[in-house]
């Protein structure tokens, strides 16, 4: 047996779930990929799944597939009622089975969740309740509709056994349908279906004997649950440890996956992908407890566990103990689909790893976008870019102005092409903007990208020259066919009337103690950066002032992580000023607009104040480079000389240059 197996002895076995035996105990857990086309599977999905399958998943759970009209939400979500689905489906199980993997897929109605307009008819719930105070109330179903939904579910369980699936997820998580009638804080219902704990749960029991018989015993058949609503008179451990035994008891169950959280407008549906401001343990015990409760009921089937699992070895520690069977991985696949593989034969150091930034996972799922993923810009385009780039057809010389994380990225990847690159950065070291990061504790899992992307260029054989400024003279001088201009942006903050200058981020944050006790933030960019530094703000004890001239602070952090933000500065008594914004300062006085009303008020006893304005790309040296027409030199950008933005769009920026070259 390998040695990396070997370390791994839980993780690196089979498995049988029910009638199926996977080859290990690593599965992709079923997530939102957006990657549908008219509502059906596409090719994207079977590139996508195909890469995970080869790179070692023992398990793959196709994303949510709708059950019903009333559960169509957007274009690209995945239906599996109709006829076109089958063979679309059946394509994606013979590539994934192909590879040694199994596939399940996992049938759902998002219930209250779709708003109806692309239906165009009214959503569809236990009860009136909207899941957010913007949302439309949903339809309370009648009777006829819960048997009509519940049969639609054996329905779509049929179609996937007929296109050759291996076994069938049920959702009962994250307050879709099924758990919109289980919770308390949802069902409002007086008939049969509401009420007591027995009643709620009528539905869930009706829709899995229904799926059970549809799929009959030659096929896997179990469910996802959150063991934790957390959510105000909803559903906790201990009623979901009732309720699953319950189901258990009554159906032939083969897995439960344990999942948590509720899809309503507060904090819990930011645990749902916990980024990284949260700890990676933070949700171990859920699994663990809803294992101990089926199994004093005599029930052994596999429990499975997921949320922040970002490596195999945390994976084999959670598999210790003999109670959970399996861990799933979705976004730490998203990252890197090989991560499995990589384990098994002691690469692990080539991983490209989840830091759980929520930028292109779940900010792009929240945009309606096909996800990516900043640490791996492949994500999504496996058909276009193969997983290892093409050889290039001739060898240049390449230099690289700039180590940030558009820089890195373009120098390694032209490098594994075969070209000759050389890194110019300026400072001492290699990471550019995202070394700010270290400073913050909520932030620091950026630096696991920076390693990754430092060995990436080792392993490249990218000759890096630190302390190396770049000119249009010194660039012209070095030969090179070709120069990737990654040279960051300058950090630029709001001037107030008068010419009293703000502070930077990065300026506050070098300051340390000396920005004082009261700190005023005026956010204009709503941006990741400054929502982190804000909470750094806070949890350093400081008295923190937010101004929100656009209305809401951190616009662009998404609601997978901004709910959670809110509550966390709420507890930290962060206080928080929409529609206002800085006018005055001085003598420790900040005079500040209303700007709905144009009223002027005074905050006392500010020590700093820090309102970044948007950086200005540091293009000077394209432009000189560029004015040389009679140069041969081929000059491509990437990263925040183009425009500042985050490490989302630099670290793809200088993969797809590195591709280009």
């Amino acid at each position: 047996m390998p040695e990396p197996v070997q370390r791994y002895p839980n993780v690196f076995r089979s498995l049988a779930i029910g009638p199926v035996t996977v080859p290990n105990r690593i599965f992709v857990p079923a997530h939102t990929t957006n990657y549908g086309e008219d509502n059906l599977p596409s090719e994207r999905h079977l590139a996508y799944h195909q890469a995970r399958a080869r790179g070692g998943a023992g398990l793959i759970i196709f994303e949510g597939i709708r059950v019903h009209r009333s559960s169509l939400g957007r274009r690209q979500g995945v239906t599996g009622y109709e006829d076109a689905a089958v063979p679309a489906f059946a394509r994606i199980a013979r590539a994934v089975q192909a590879e040694g993997a199994r596939l399940f897929g996992q049938i759902i109605h998002l219930g209250r969740h779709i708003d109806g307009n692309f239906a165009r008819m009214a959503s569809w719930s236990s009860s009136a309740v909207p899941w957010s105070g913007l949302a439309p109330p949903p339809h309370p179903m009648t009777q006829a509709e819960i048997a009509e939904v519940v049969q639609a579910h054996a329905l779509v369980a049929r179609n996937l056994v007929q296109a050759g699936l291996d076994g069938v997820e049920v959702t009962l998580a994250h307050g879709h349908l099924l758990q919109q009638f289980l919770s308390p804080a949802v069902n409002r219902r007086t008939d049969f279906y509401g009420g007591s704990e027995a009643n709620r749960a009528r539905m869930a029991l009706e829709t899995l004997r229904a799926v059970r018989e549809a799929v009959g015993p030659g096929v896997a058949m179990g469910v996802r649950i959150s063991a934790d609503e957390f959510l105000d008179g909803g559903l906790g451990l201990a009623d979901m440890q009732r309720i699953i035994v319950h189901l258990c008891d009554e159906v032939g169950i083969d897995f439960v996956n344990v999942s948590h959280s509720a899809y309503y407008a507060s904090a819990t549906i930011s645990t749902q992908m916990a980024d990284m401001a949260f700890p990676a343990d933070r949700f171990h015990a859920l699994p663990r407890g809803i294992a101990a409760s089926l199994h004093a009921a005599g029930h052994r089937m596999p429990v499975m566990a997921v949320c922040r699992f970002r490596s195999v070895g945390e994976a084999e520690a959670m598999m210790q103990g003999g109670d959970i069977a399996m861990v799933g991985m979705a976004r730490a696949h998203i990252a890197d689909p090989a991560i499995v593989r990589k384990a098994a034969e002691g690469r692990e150091a080539e991983t490209r790893p989840c830091i759980a930034c929520n930028q292109g996972c779940a900010g792009y799922l929240a945009l309606s976008l096909p996800i990516t993923c900043l640490s791996n810009p492949g994500a999504g385009r496996e058909r276009e870019w193969a997983i290892e780039p093409a050889p290039a057809t001739t060898r240049r010389r390449v230099v690289v102005v700039g180590g940030g994380p558009a820089g890195m990225e373009a120098a390694a990847v032209a490098a594994r092409r075969g070209h000759h690159v050389t890194l110019w950065e300026a400072a001492e070291r290699l990471g550019g903007a995202l070394l700010w990061n270290e400073r913050m504790a909520r932030r620091r899992d950026f630096s696991l990208l920076i390693e990754a992307q430092e060995r990436a260029l080792e392993w490249a054989g990218v000759e890096v020259l630190r302390g190396r400024t770049a000119t249009a003279e010194t660039i012209l001088a070095a030969d090179a066919d070709c120069v990737v201009l990654a040279s960051g942006a300058r950090a630029a903050a709001t001037i107030l009337p008068g010419g009293v200058m703000a502070m930077t981020l990065e300026q506050a944050l070098q300051a340390g103690d000396a920005i004082g006790s009261h700190v005023v933030v005026e956010d204009r960019l709503g941006s990741w950066a400054i929502a982190g530094f804000i909470e750094h703000l806070a949890d350093l004890g400081r008295r923190v002032t937010v101004l929100a001239p656009a209305g809401t602070p951190a616009w662009q952090v998404n609601i997978y992580s901004s709910f959670a933000w809110r509550q966390r500065l709420r507890e930290k008594r962060v206080r928080l000023l929409p529609l206002h914004a800085a006018v005055r300062l001085e003598a420790r006085r900040l005079t500040i607009a209303d700007l709905s009303t144009g009223e002027e008020t005074e905050l006392r006893d500010v020590d700093t104040l820090v309102a970044p304005a948007h950086a200005v790309p540091e293009d000077a040296l394209a432009i000189a480079l560029q004015a040389r027409r009679n140069v041969a030199l081929e000059i491509l950008q990437a990263g925040d000389c183009v425009a500042a933005r985050s490490a989302l769009e630099a670290v793809f920026e200088g993969h797809e240059a590195g591709r280009r070259l």
